[in-house]
């Protein structure tokens, strides 16, 4: 009886070692993973509908087909849009002679300005410190945008490695899930509840960063239409892609835009940009994702807030969607937990 139990132990000891050396082994390519299940569990009613009528490797091979369509047409819209503005407003504010012109501006608006008078500032070390900061914007957001296009061959392997994945997640899914069903003693039907979760917070998540995107970018495509930002369509499909990134995503499109207005002599509409981009455009964000998020999820709005902040601070970009989906996770796991001690509970 000893000797079974110590052979028990080794055995779970050895399964535990091994497959935590399994999942070091393959943590650098957790993203794609993460994200293929994801894209599968969206995707899987498509799925099953083709193989109705064709069978599950070419269903699969067609639904990968629409889903790089939808993901890689916009995408390369979007950058090839961003790279043309950045380098136009680079070429545009990068040269010595307009940004002269431009300083000089700011000089006549200062001499000419009461306020700036009554403040006691210095008009010189004024329009020297916002040349300074317009020149550093600008270089930050072409080196930013330089570095984008240089990491795009790292992005396409990972893309690839996903789609590759995601080809298995949704032929083979129902096999990996009744396996997994069949090897972890909670029981099917709590499992199932825990996989309806997974995919609930996933939709809900995308589906609130795709709303919450699209009124960031149709308010910042207004914002830059009324103060005279070149490309204003442009920079709102821009901000629209962005505002995934909660809080600093549209963040960084109207920052800059607001200071380079004002380095440019533009001091009215630069304030305007900030002023709204601050009120408006950011802190929607914050008001409109947790509610859209925590009502599907009948989860409350300020942990919504907190995973999703959380989530991006953790895991970079992929956290607006795996930090609601582990905070949905530990809800229903706190649920089952209080369903299985119900009575212990009461007694209480």
């Amino acid at each position: 009886m000893e000797m079974n139990k110590t052979r028990n132990y080794i055995f779970l000891i050895t399964l535990g070692g091994v497959s935590l050396l399994f999942f070091y082994v393959i943590n650098p390519f957790f993203y794609p993973i993460f994200w293929a299940a994801v894209i599968a569990s969206l995707f899987y009613p498509l799925f099953k509908r083709f193989t109705k009528l064709l069978n599950p490797s070419i269903s699969a091979a067609l639904t990968l087909v629409i889903v790089t369509v939808m993901v890689l047409l916009p995408l390369s819209l979007i950058v090839t849009l961003l790279i043309k503005e950045i380098v136009n407003i680079f070429n545009s504010y990068g040269q010595t002679d307009q940004l002269g012109g431009v300083i000089q501006d700011v000089n006549n608006f200062l001499h000419n300005n009461e306020l700036i008078q009554k403040m006691g500032l210095n008009d010189t070390s004024v329009s020297g410190r916002l040349d300074e900061i317009g020149r550093s914007v600008v270089t930050f957001v072409y080196v930013s945008v330089k570095s984008l296009t240089q990491n795009s061959l790292e992005f396409i392997a990972l893309f690839v490695l996903m789609l590759y994945s995601l080809f298995f997640f949704l032929r083979d899914g129902d096999k990996i899930l009744k396996k997994l069903m069949y090897i972890f003693p909670l029981g099917n039907r709590y499992e199932q509840l825990l996989y309806d979760k997974f995919t609930a917070a996933a939709s809900s998540a995308i589906k609130g960063t795709v709303i919450v995107g699209l009124i960031q970018g149709v308010l910042g495509g207004l914002l830059f239409w009324v103060t005279g930002v070149p490309g204003p369509l442009i920079w709102g499909l821009i901000m629209a892609a962005l505002g995934a990134i909660p809080v600093t995503g549209t963040f960084l499109v109207w920052f800059p835009a607001g200071l380079i207005k004002i380095a440019t002599g533009h001091m009215a509409q630069g304030v305007i940009i900030l002023t709204v981009g601050i009120l408006l455009v950011s802190t929607i964000d914050n008001i409109l994702r947790p509610f859209i998020v925590g009502k599907e999820l009948e989860m409350h709005p300020v942990i919504v807030l907190f995973s999703t902040l959380g989530g991006v601070v953790v895991f970079g970009l992929s956290g607006f969607v795996l930090g609601p989906i582990i905070a949905a996770l530990c809800q229903s796991f706190w649920d089952l937990y209080e369903n299985y001690y119900k009575t212990e509970l009461s007694k209480n």
